[in-house]
């Protein structure tokens, strides 16, 4: 049997209750799908330490720390010193997921844009990747993340992209990365699969957003980073290409813009 292509699941949240007392083999599953990496995003800042003792456990696991959007009401706001301070430990390794959402919590749009505000800051002032959650807020996240670009440069992917071309081409201007989800492989996806074959392929990052929106043909059930390997899959026929070159070039694209992981494997 053939040997899978590597690849990196960009996006993932092992510390929820889905996947509690499983992870060794859901662990397993990813290495033996290739998927030899992963980065598990906080998306409560009190739930960091948890997070912390994953990647210390795990030589495949990384992680990201912040506050989701659909969180910003219910938590303390995050502080810059304080998601800073956090940025020491050599396996947090991007600012999020924070973000807009107006789909479901429109009603705390305030405290949303200034919570995206101060993880922007934390960007700026670390040089780690921002990570961003973007749902029915199109014009208001574009207007931000380019005025905020506009201060100070960053680096930032928009994760599990769904949102429309018009975000899409203000984040690549900027020269932001689209990470694919499993809602690319969905049948009546193609518009997302359109935007996607529109990005430079330099640009674009693979993930589950585990354990939510398993592709197909897991679709329905639970999702986890083994299942990065059929999005790829699909990845791979938008642009054209055989998997493993598809593997390839996202391994490379992940590691331009995570370049703590980059460092941390040099650095093993």
């Amino acid at each position: 049997m053939s040997t899978p292509p590597l690849i990196t699941d960009s996006h993932c949240h092992l510390d929820f209750p889905d996947f509690e007392g499983e992870l060794p083999d859901i662990l397993a599953r990813a290495t033996d799908a290739g998927v030899h990496r992963m980065v598990t995003i906080c998306t409560r800042l009190r739930n960091e330490p948890t997070l912390r003792a994953l990647a210390d456990a795990h030589p495949q696991v990384f992680y990201a720390a912040g506050t989701h959007p659909m969180s910003a009401a219910e938590e303390p706001l995050a502080t810059l010193d304080e998601l800073i301070a956090l940025t020491s430990h050599p396996k947090m390794v991007g600012i999020g997921e924070t973000g807009l959402d107006y789909h479901y919590t429109a009603e705390s749009m305030g405290i949303q844009k200034q919570s995206l505000k101060v993880h922007i800051e934390a960007a700026q002032r670390t040089g780690l990747p921002l990570i961003v959650h973007a749902r029915a807020a199109d014009e208001d996240m574009a207007d931000i993340l380019t005025a905020e670009y506009r201060n100070a440069a960053y680096s930032c992917v928009m994760h599990c992209y769904c949102s429309g071309p018009e975000l899409a081409m203000s984040c690549l201007d900027l020269g932001f990365y689209l990470s694919m989800s499993g809602i690319a492989t969905f049948p009546k996806s193609q518009e997302v699969r359109d935007i996607f074959a529109a990005a430079p392929i330099e640009r674009i990052l693979v993930e589950t957003d585990s354990p939510y929106l398993a592709p197909v043909p897991r679709r329905g059930k639970r999702n986890e980073p083994a299942y990065t390997a059929f999005t790829a899959k699909v990845g791979a026929e938008v642009f054209g290409m055989e998997a493993a070159a598809f593997a390839a070039q996202t391994e490379e694209n992940f590691e331009r813009l995570f370049t703590k992981v980059a460092a941390f494997k040099d650095a093993a």
